[in-house]
């Protein structure tokens, strides 16, 4: 990610689903202006969902995602199928496009009812304008327009469309700065181990130095190992100190009690609306038994070291709390598991990769299989037993532990 850059978990997400040759890849090359998406008149040209960030005006930084023809046909057709219902997961904004020469049918009626089911805001998009049009009557119940990718008709009112659909409250939401004031110190805590990324912090870091920063703030940061010295020097003590979650155990030691402490992962949990869930299912940690398997996902895909947090680090931690022989499995990126039936409970990432529509969407997956999930940050200040104190500045979740 570049440094100018809004990262790909702060942008809508418009997802562009369809039948094949419906127009899907042509709307998007009008949307932007640009030739994104192969265009070709042979079925099934778009194989799997294709992202691409950018700036799109009125609406600011988007992903644009091109999905594969929802009428594909046979066994590598139906899995490029289920790709695209996948990204559904991510999706702020859904454009449904049905070809106008031909209007719905039975594909895009079944897309049409599990967006609704899922609440996802969505335009139905009739393409082809200029070569006539089967559209008896305008859509009752959601917004639809008639386009032509063609010849450009209509597309800046759907671009106008798109802007008015943004959902509420999008960009107002913050990390930290509604914690602190202005000329406050918070102090970050940085571990700079082998796992660390060469030259660059990563992005969680990166977005919570920003936020205090657009707060009026200062923000301090530091390795684990400065954290005595870097207090003697400061003539006022820290408004806040958040911590990576792995010196949990070595910060709450040197943090007296009287200064606020909290963890990056937390505050992303509370960002992305997980941290209620996350904060009631570290309870389970406690009842685990022998042969439990947990998951432990990560949102992202890196290349791990030998003492990677997720696959190494946190699985230690939780045979020595549990003194159980639990059983774990890893997935990454967007390997995260549809049947969570097998396990006790999940631990999740922060999940500053991911949107939180994508967040939500493993919420309720995990919620309708009944498996508890929280994250890496909420796990291991409850081992440590450091969660009470962790979530206390934000008093709207006392009590989730009792």
């Amino acid at each position: 990610m570049g440094l100018n850059n809004t990262p790909s978990s702060e942008r809508v997400h418009i997802g562009i689903f369809g039948r094949r040759n419906s127009g899907k890849s042509s709307l998007i090359n009008a949307i932007t202006g640009q030739d994104l998406a192969i265009v070709s008149e042979v079925l099934g040209t778009t194989t799997d969902p294709v992202y691409k960030s950018m700036e799109l005006l009125p609406l600011g930084p988007v992903v644009i995602i091109d999905t594969p023809g929802l009428d594909d046909t046979g066994n590598l057709g139906r899995q490029r199928v289920e790709k695209g219902y996948q990204v559904l997961g991510k999706t702020d904004i859904a454009v449904l496009v049905v070809d106008s020469t031909e209007g719905k049918n039975v594909f895009d009626e079944e897309i049409t009812a599990v967006l609704k089911e899922k609440k996802i805001p969505f335009i139905t998009v009739y393409n082809k304008s200029d070569l006539g049009c089967k559209v008896s009557k305008p859509e009752d119940d959601c917004p639809s327009i008639s386009v032509s990718a063609e010849n450009m008709e209509n597309i800046n009112e759907l671009k106008e469309m798109l802007a008015r659909m943004v959902p509420q409250g999008t960009g107002e939401r913050k990390l930290v700065a509604d914690l602190i004031l202005p000329g406050d110190v918070v102090l970050l805590i940085v571990p700079i181990d082998s796992a660390a990324p060469k030259g660059r912090l990563i992005l969680p870091q990166q977005q919570v130095i920003r936020d205090i920063l657009e707060a009026g703030a200062c923000a301090m940061v530091i390795k684990e190992d400065g954290i005595e010295r870097t207090l003697r020097s400061l003539s006022v003590k820290p408004r806040l100190v958040v911590t990576d979650s792995q010196v949990f155990e070595k910060v709450k030691k040197e943090i007296s009690e009287d200064i606020p402490l909290t963890s990056f992962s937390i505050l992303f949990a509370r960002y992305k609306g997980s941290l209620s869930e996350a904060i009631k299912a570290a309870k389970i940690l406690d009842s685990l038994s022998d042969g439990d398997k947990v998951l432990v996902s990560e949102g992202c895909t890196h290349h791990r070291q030998c003492d990677d947090i997720g696959t190494v680090k946190l699985p230690k931690w939780i045979l020595k709390y549990t003194g159980k022989a639990v059983e774990f499995e890893f997935t990454s990126g967007t390997g995260f598991s549809r049947d969570l039936s097998e396990y006790r409970m999940v631990i999740h990432c922060g999940g500053c990769m991911l949107n939180e529509r994508e967040i939500q969407s493993r919420l309720c997956y995990a919620k309708g299989e009944g498996v508890p999930i929280t994250n890496y940050g909420i796990s291991i200040a409850y081992m440590n037993g450091i969660l009470a104190r962790s979530i206390a500045p934000f008093p709207e979740f006392e009590g989730l532990l009792e």
